[in-house]
């Protein structure tokens, strides 16, 4: 399935000449995970397949080694009885398993299943009636109005099937940002491996780091677009193709997101990447001012007339239009190339390599996961000069906040680790509660003997606008509060965001200096760009987060920049690019 054969979910098993790779491996594994899920079985033992899958796609080591030496249950996620399968699979080109539930399901089940009404029953009085075992088959006959006249069908039936193409045929999965540079990056080093791609890159949603995305968009420099395109549908965790042609394809993933693949020659791929980069709406305006200097801007060129105007980088497409390069980030019609044109455009935003202390960590002392020590430790190995240890306060008791007595223990702890470890430095700070009246969670002689207090709102989320902008603008006058933690509450895709009067909020923070966080946790990513943009406004600096509960979450600081970059905020906004002193001075309590 989605491999451009008609009728790819019964795919055929590999020749023995050659045993299955770990890529070929991961694809029957994935099918076998998703007929199960079709068939109704056990989820868990569904989702064991793909995670199986993803081990595979992981794996740094030859499959053939490891299934030898009897290693394959040292994989993450793989027991006794994956193994066994997966050992199958790459000794005999096939799984028993797999074939059985084939027999059982109709042709083309993994497809048709995809669209809403479509139960088993009816997939298969489908198959048998018209022999239909394709998502394009399926579009055919229900266009020409000829499922109507199936049992089990009917009129309005039949328009819901066709309404449920088009969304397919339209539409991904909506996914968090980080969950889909996860799944584009496995892509990408599939579709590099190719012989016959000359270059590729993300492009999208994704690389403008929009916080949800539904496809992962590919810009593929190739002199043969055929065998490009192949490889692309080659890919093992695609499950269905939903249009192919001989320079690019649409396809939809095992989760959901699809993936939406164009060629160019190499000398046209900077002006497809670009393209396929910026939101519709910079697009347009880019155009009309291509229009207005007598220029065309198309996918794979720039013309003057009938000449083409040379375009190595993504920057000479700019510079033909009389304007700085926009880096991806900025490519959302909010006003960018309004300001590119007035020259007051950020030319300096903030990068990941700017980040000179990792702020808002949390260890075992409340809900992380590491010691002190380990946070310390992980911090230093990233090349960073400081690190903040910010744990909960007391009233967040669901996530073990600190009693004054377990506060005190921690400052003795950093003390001791502080000479264990040389070469960065520990700040001792708290995530403290705002409480319901606007009040900071400690008194005010312990915020004192902290480095940096973050404030947060983790209750009552739910106050209306009025009550909330009180709480926020209150806790603004305390000079104690310095950073403004995950500012809005948000968690992307599953709460919104507070209820309160920004602006209103953001002037408050202006007159009392305090710093808008800018939060790297991918499930929050707050506040969001658009509100960052209006901190700039007001001469606001931030700071940029990981909110890590985990050695491993201190990488979120990577999505904290993209989300700043977004905000078109520039390095010198951003004090944890500071050193150490000049940091502590600008968040110090006081």
């Amino acid at each position: 399935r989605g491999r451009g054969v008609e009728g790819g979910a019964a795919a055929q098993p590999f020749p023995l000449l050659v045993m299955p790779d770990r890529f070929q491996v991961a694809q029957l594994l994935r099918e076998i995970g998703l007929l199960l899920q079709v068939q109704g079985g056990n989820p868990f033992k569904a989702r064991a397949y793909e995670r199986g899958a993803r081990a595979l796609e992981a794996l740094n080591a030859d499959l053939g080694t490891v299934v030898a030496q009897g290693r394959l249950t040292a994989l993450p996620g793989v027991g006794k009885a994956l193994a066994a399968t997966i050992a199958e699979i790459h000794r005999t080109g096939r799984s028993e398993q797999l074939e059985r539930l084939r027999r059982a399901l109709p042709p083309g089940v993994l497809e048709l299943a995809d669209v809403p009404h479509l139960t088993i029953p009816r997939i298969t009085t489908l198959h048998a009636a018209l022999g239909i075992s394709t998502l394009a088959q399926l579009k055919e006959a229900a266009e020409a109005g000829r499922l109507r006249a199936l049992k089990g069908f009917g009129p309005k039936t039949e328009e819901r099937i066709l309404a449920g193409i088009r969304k397919a045929e339209t539409q991904g999965e909506a996914v968090l940002l980080y969950k889909a540079a996860e799944e584009g990056e496995r892509l990408l080093a599939h579709v590099r491996a190719s012989p016959a791609v000359a270059k590729a890159e993300l492009a999208g949603a994704l690389r403008r780091r929009v916080e949800v995305v539904d496809r992962l968009v590919l810009a593929v420099a190739t002199g043969d677009p055929a065998a490009a395109v192949a490889h692309v549908l080659r890919y093992p965790a695609l499950v269905a193709t939903v249009e192919h042609s001989l320079t690019g394809c649409v396809a939809r993933l095992a989760g959901g997101l699809r993936v939406e693949a164009e060629t160019a020659p190499p000398a046209g791929f900077a002006c497809l990447l670009h393209d396929l980069t910026g939101s519709e709406g910079h697009r347009q305006r880019l155009a009309a001012r291509a229009r207005g200097l007598g220029l065309t801007l198309d996918r794979r060129c720039v013309m003057r007339g009938r000449r083409k105007l040379a375009v190595k980088t993504e920057a000479d497409v700019y510079r033909h239009l009389g304007l700085p390069h926009i880096p991806p980030e900025q490519r959302e019609d909010v006003g960018e190339v309004e300001a590119a044109e007035e020259g007051t455009l950020p030319a300096d935003l903030v990068e990941e390599g700017d980040i000179a202390g990792l702020v808002h960590c949390h260890t075992v002392y409340s809900d992380g996961a590491d010691t002190v020590e380990a946070m310390v430790r992980a911090a230093k190995a990233m090349g960073k000069r400081y690190i903040t240890i910010t744990d909960h306060s007391p009233t967040a008791h669901y996530a073990g906040g600190l009693a004054l007595d377990r506060l005190k223990r921690q400052w003795e702890e950093i003390a001791r680790v502080q000479e264990k470890v040389k070469g960065i430095t520990i700040l001792r700070g708290t995530e403290s509660d705002i409480l319901q009246d606007g009040r900071l969670d400690y008194p005010d002689a312990v915020l004192a003997q902290l480095d940096v207090v973050i404030a947060s709102i983790h209750n009552r989320h739910r106050m209306d606008a009025d009550q909330m902008t009180r709480r926020l603008v209150a806790a603004m006058r305390n000079p104690f509060f310095k950073v403004w933690g995950h500012g809005l509450g948000r968690y992307v895709l599953s709460r919104p965001p507070i209820e309160c009067r920004v602006e209103e909020v953001l002037d408050a923070a202006a007159g009392s200096r305090v710093a808008v966080e800018v939060n790297g946790d991918p499930r929050r990513l707050d506040l969001e760009p658009r509100w960052q943009r209006e901190a700039r406004r007001r001469g606001l600096r931030f700071v940029i987060s990981t909110d890590a509960h985990s050695t491993r979450a201190l990488g979120n600081v990577r999505w904290g920049v993209a989300m700043a970059r977004r905000g078109w905020v520039r390095k010198g906004e951003v004090l944890n690019t500071l050193p150490v002193e000049q940091f502590r001075r600008a968040v110090r309590p006081a």
